[in-house]
């Protein structure tokens, strides 16, 4: 078994370097990690958006002062733990190099490759779905109730990371009651893991009752605004085209759980057919059910290698080829590797550009994927919006404030901000709604909104002055055309307005 730690010890290393690698250096921090970047500024039990875990990470970025690589080194980290479990899987079955190259080539021929690269509460949620599938696996392998407390602490740590992991562990307990291994209730061991799990969590809980679960009201507009256009058919497809150069490996895995080890495992089979029931009735993002395909990969792996060993050495080879072959045309849609110009030609060369995979939220095709868009413009919103702050004189910028429509301008512009001389930018967008202050008095202001009609709104009439001082002009990006104002003297009409809508955006969350 050395060799086999041994190579998969090098296999963590390469997912963990293999995105700094790839990733071109033309582009920024993605539009999401700005916002949790933000949260590590406001630590609390928990966020408008996600649970609390995600901002303890990135309290030590900005520790580390939160360069691109302290912002992409938790991402990657915590993919290579999840290529080590899976190796562990493997090799408890007995699984040598083949099947723990197999079960490794998913993750960096997949969406995992994108997932592992970005600070977004995916990461944790994939690599806790993971080690809870694990803890379940190694209970019904060993016995022993060690993995039972494993399976509390997993649950309840991923609950801290993202509510949507609440649906697996759902799905795990479902699977195990409707297989042989439901016994495993008769064991109070489990009720001890349970509890551990509550208490880890409860300061969330606690923190939404607080809050009136700003959670809901988030979920509801998540859905008014995005899920009622995922339909079951994009789902589905997207189960497939998400790992489409390895889809071989985790349908091999279902065979495996359910047809071979006399059906001992089939609990993930179930688990995993109900977190698709429950997310295709929740009309969830198809990339939703990432953490679900680990463990399947996992026992797909032990699968193939075992079929190749009983039948050809030849199937060794077809096994590595195919996700290769498929795999390396299909990395520029996972990571922006070129700049822009060259990713949009190669996919028009290839004839992506009306596939459905370059589809942003606003249901329409663009050149570059929606991921990759958010990563650009935001340095040169921050240095415009330094410029229009600069032609203020001493005695205008003490009564000025910045305010950004979104979480994304407001997190990129305090992100680049502080060595352009910048203050604090306010939002009322996401969580920046609850950093904002009740009594906030509007005087100047400079304006980032991504409304391209804004200076034709009546509200400008309660400034004395409206001048569009930039606007950002980098075609890629999902920021382009965005609008940089300065508006002086707002009167008391405007204060009036801005306080009223402010009551309103926080009563719906009921701060």
């Amino acid at each position: 078994m050395k060799k086999e730690y041994q190579l998969l010890y090098v296999l963590a290393v390469i997912k963990f370097i293999l995105p700094f690698i790839l990733q071109n250096h033309y582009y920024e921090p993605q539009r999401d990690e700005f916002l949790y970047l933000a949260d590590a500024h406001h630590m609390a039990w928990g966020y408008m958006v996600v649970p609390p875990l995600l901002s303890v990470f990135a309290w030590i970025t900005n520790l580390f002062g939160n360069s691109m690589f302290w912002l992409k080194f938790f991402p990657s980290l915590f993919g290579a733990f999840t290529v080590l479990i899976v190796g562990k899987i493997i090799i408890s079955f007995g699984g040598k190099w083949l099947a723990l190259f197999l079960g490794f080539l998913p993750f960096i021929f997949g969406l995992y490759l994108r997932v592992h690269f970005l600070f977004q509460p995916n990461f944790l949620e994939i690599f806790f779905c993971t080690l809870i599938a694990y803890s379940i696996l190694r209970f019904i392998q060993t016995q022993k109730n060690s993995w039972l407390y494993i399976f509390g602490i997993s649950a309840g740590l991923g609950m801290m990371s993202k509510y949507s992991i609440a649906f697996f562990i759902i799905s795990i307990l479902i699977g195990l009651i409707i297989t042989r291994n439901r016994k495993i209730f008769l064991n109070k061991h489990l009720y001890f893991s349970a509890l551990i799990a509550f208490s880890i969590f409860l300061p969330n809980l606690l923190w939404q009752y607080h809050y009136h679960f700003p959670v809901i009201v988030h979920m509801k507009e998540l859905h008014q605004f995005q899920l009622q256009y995922v339909k079951p058919s994009g789902f589905l497809s997207d189960q497939v085209f998400m790992n489409l150069p390895c889809v071989f490996i985790w349908i091999a895995g279902l065979y495996f759980i359910i047809f071979k080890e006399k059906r001992k495992y089939r609990i993930f089979a179930w688990a995993y057919l109900f977190v698709i029931l429950i997310l295709l009735y929740f009309q969830g993002k198809g990339y939703y059910s990432l953490g679900v395909y680990p463990i399947l990969f996992a026992f797909g792996a032990i699968h193939l290698e075992r079929f190749a060993t009983q039948h050809s050495r030849t199937w060794k080879y077809v096994f590595i080829i195919i996700p290769f072959a498929l795999g390396i045309p299909f990395i520029p849609l996972l990571l922006p590797i070129w700049k822009p110009k060259k990713l949009a030609a190669y996919y028009e060369a290839g004839h992506l550009d009306n596939s459905g995979l370059l589809k942003w939220e606003d249901l329409r095709d663009h050149p570059i994927p929606q991921d990759f868009a958010d990563m650009l413009g935001w340095k040169e919103m921050a240095q415009k919006t330094a410029k229009a702050y600069s032609s203020l004189t001493d005695a205008e910028k003490r009564n000025t404030i910045i305010f950004a429509d979104n979480y994304g301008e407001a997190g990129a512009i305090n992100y680049y901000g502080k060595s352009l001389g910048l203050p604090i930018v306010y939002s009322d967008n996401a969580s920046f709604l609850y950093w904002l202050p009740d009594s906030l008095h509007l005087d100047n202001v400079i304006a980032i909104t991504d409304d391209k009609e804004e200076m034709q709104h009546p509200f400008i009439e309660d400034f004395n002055s409206a001048l569009l001082s930039d606007s950002i002009t980098n075609k890629y990006a999902r920021e382009n055309g965005s609008l940089i104002l300065v508006l002086k003297g707002a009167n008391a009409s405007m204060n009036e307005i801005f306080r009223q809508k402010i009551k309103k955006d926080k009563a719906r969350f009921k701060y």
